[in-house]
């Protein structure tokens, strides 16, 4: 699944376009390296978002087309 799609259904990020836009900045990391919106996600990621001066990092637990809001956060868990 596209990193920004992720994102958006793991309800990290509110939007896809504002995920987009924040991979588009450099501020979303998988791994340790600066992510593209369309950079494949996988079981046992880490991702890093940085919201201007504070960081979320969680690793992947799942990945999933689409989600209730309730069963979002069986996606990821924070590190």
């Amino acid at each position: 699944m596209r990193l920004d799609k992720f994102l958006k259904v793991s309800r990290l990020i509110k939007w896809r376009t504002v995920a987009n836009e924040a991979c588009d900045a450099g501020r979303v990391m998988i791994n340790d390296k600066v992510a593209k919106a369309s950079t494949e996600v996988r079981v046992g990621d880490r991702i890093t978002i940085s919201f201007g001066n504070r960081e979320v990092k969680v690793e992947v637990t799942a990945v999933a087309e689409t989600m209730k809001k309730e069963e979002a956060k069986d996606l990821f868990k924070y590190i």
